[in-house]
């Protein structure tokens, strides 16, 4: 099991997700995405702005890996200076996301937040970083600090620099 000093919650004060939960949510997931994001765009960010109510969300375009055609997604959006960071949380559940695999395959993604549309060059954070902007990350969505305890998986934890 992975442990991160900078985590605060521990693995002990969390409730596991069983194998059998994860597979019933994940088509949940994916129908509750698919609204949020047609819903967000539908009007023009003004509606299903935010996630759970607790933090403001983007709508990241990838390129699939093996298909190479363009997905969405609804993620947390986390602003890092002029760079947004990406979470792979997946709610601390035992594998990552799919679009992990899409971003780490192509890492140039669009992200639509706050009314505007940019493009961006994704790269996984290392570690120091990681543990730099971890704060970051928990003041804007405390539960990452709760899904990380979950899990044996480092989260891995995207920077996305601004293109010109």
């Amino acid at each position: 099991m992975a442990k991160f000093d900078y985590v605060g919650k521990k693995r002990e004060d969390v409730r596991a997700i069983s194998q059998r939960e994860e597979r019933m949510v994940q088509p949940i997931l994916r129908w509750a995405t698919k609204l949020n994001i047609w819903v967000f765009k539908a009007s023009g960010g003004r509606l299903m702005k935010t996630f759970l109510g607790k933090a403001p969300i983007c709508v990241v375009t990838t390129t699939g890996a093996k298909t190479g055609k363009k997905r969405e997604i609804a993620l947390i959006d986390i602003n890092w200076g002029d760079n947004k960071i990406l979470v792979a949380s997946k709610g601390g559940m035992s594998k990552h996301p799919v679009w992990y695999y899409n971003v780490k395959a192509n890492p140039l993604v669009e992200i639509l937040a706050e009314g505007g549309r940019r493009t961006y060059q994704a790269r996984l954070a290392t570690p120091e970083e990681k543990k730099e902007v971890w704060p970051v990350l928990v003041g804007v969505y405390e539960d990452f600090d709760e899904y990380q305890a979950r899990t044996d998986r480092d989260i891995p934890v995207f920077i996305c620099e601004p293109l010109a």
